[in-house]
């Protein structure tokens, strides 16, 4: 049976989020079954609990700028299934999409593959006929056991500040998080590792001697080259990309101009992203307290002194109590929407929690209900699951 673009994505997705067996298995299965050993093109493993999407796009802009054919893979999406595999910066086509879903549907495998599986199995077969010269792979889910660990050795590893996030799977202290996201280091690979609290960077060291530490000379250093994606904490994730880059670029004599334009000219949607100047409307997927920080930090130093009307949509399995302890000092006031997951958090529910601390909120029924929400002359900002983030960037943009 041939299925349409339509009918693959919803095949793809009908399958379960987590699977029985750890995705390392499964896609490791897929590839044997296809008698392949991994990716044949060079590329970079990321992981990390925050800022991984962003390292991914900063590395992507300065390996394009040194004239590399290069494809990206990165989850989840935020309004178009095919963000998730790009080629110098294109989506995967619907065609390529059905064609390659179509071939990878009709094979028996021995395992039952996640949605996740067959999105890896799809980037896998399409950067190496697109013959990208690197791939850069962004893991979805820890690192020991996520499918995209089954792809072979990369050239390099990078390593995005870690924190509390899918503890019921992960672990619930930053030793054994951390101890799930260095499953990605190999020996021999070269690794990059963003600043960490001590007891995370003492496991990630324990895995990889070697690797390099991004300092805060760093951050200073690509601060100067003004990033293209807003807020301080880009800046250590723009110096781990730069990190990564030397090793990847080698003897490149166009290398540092080449990070240094690459950095300028990153883009990442959904990331202190504005969306109108006025009246003001900022998206953010600052989904747990970790980004919701990294957040707030950068409101203060942008627009020191300002308060803001926050619209919040989270899932329930997220450090929300925590999220808004940190937003409450710099808030006027929330309004709380549900995001379209089985997994969200009533929006009713989180309004009650920020009646609680004392703030004004109240929630609304549906996304279209927020497009009216900004008022002239005032900040607001929406943040929280990307899926609220993604819906609601594509009702704006209608």
């Amino acid at each position: 049976m041939h299925y349409n673009y339509e009918e693959v994505i919803q095949k793809i997705e009908d399958t379960h989020r987590f699977g029985n067996l750890p995705g390392v298995e499964v896609t490791g299965q897929m590839l044997k079954t296809l008698d392949r050993h991994g990716l044949s093109v060079p590329y970079v493993h990321v992981a990390g609990t925050n800022g991984k999407g962003s390292t991914c796009a900063f590395l992507y802009a300065i390996l394009k700028e040194a004239g590399y054919k290069v494809g990206c893979f990165t989850s989840p999406h935020l309004i178009d299934f095919r963000e998730r595999i790009t080629v110098d910066g294109q989506m995967i086509s619907k065609e390529d999409v059905e064609r390659i879903g179509n071939e990878l549907l009709s094979v028996s495998y021995t395992v039952c593959p996640t949605m996740f599986d067959y999105c890896v199995m799809l980037a896998v077969l399409y950067f190496e006929e697109q013959n990208c010269d690197f791939a850069i792979i962004e893991t979805g889910l820890g690192g020991r056991l996520d499918s995209t660990n089954a792809l072979g050795t990369p050239e390099a590893c990078a390593i995005t500040r870690i924190g509390y996030d899918h503890m019921a799977i992960l672990g619930d202290n930053l030793e054994a998080i951390a101890s799930e996201k260095a499953g990605i280091l190999k020996k021999g690979v070269p690794a990059v590792i963003a600043g960490q609290e001590p007891e995370a960077l003492d496991v990630l060291l324990s895995h990889c001697p070697d690797a390099y530490v991004v300092t805060d000379a760093d951050k200073m250093r690509v601060a100067a080259y003004r990033p293209g994606l807003l807020g301080a904490y880009q800046y250590e994730n723009a110096a781990v990309a730069a990190a990564v880059a030397e090793i990847i670029l080698k003897e490149n004599v166009a290398k540092q101009a080449c990070i240094e334009k690459g950095i300028h000219r990153a883009k990442w949607p959904g990331r202190m992203e504005i969306l109108s100047e006025e009246p003001f409307f900022m998206v953010d997927g600052a989904h747990n307290s970790d980004g919701v920080r990294a957040l707030k930090r950068s409101l203060e130093e942008l627009y020191p002194g300002e308060q803001f009307h926050f619209v919040m949509g989270v899932m329930a399995d997220k450090d929300y109590e925590e999220m808004l302890d940190l937003l409450c000092p710099i808030a006027l006031d929330f309004v709380t929407v549900t995001p379209d997951s089985a997994r969200a958090l009533q929006g009713q529910k989180l309004a009650e929690f920020v009646r609680e601390r004392g703030i004004g909120a109240r929630s609304v029924q549906s996304i279209e209900e927020v497009l009216s929400l900004p008022i002239p002359g005032e900040r607001t900002i929406a943040l929280g699951s990307l899926y609220f983030i993604g819906d609601l960037k594509r009702l704006w943009f209608i």
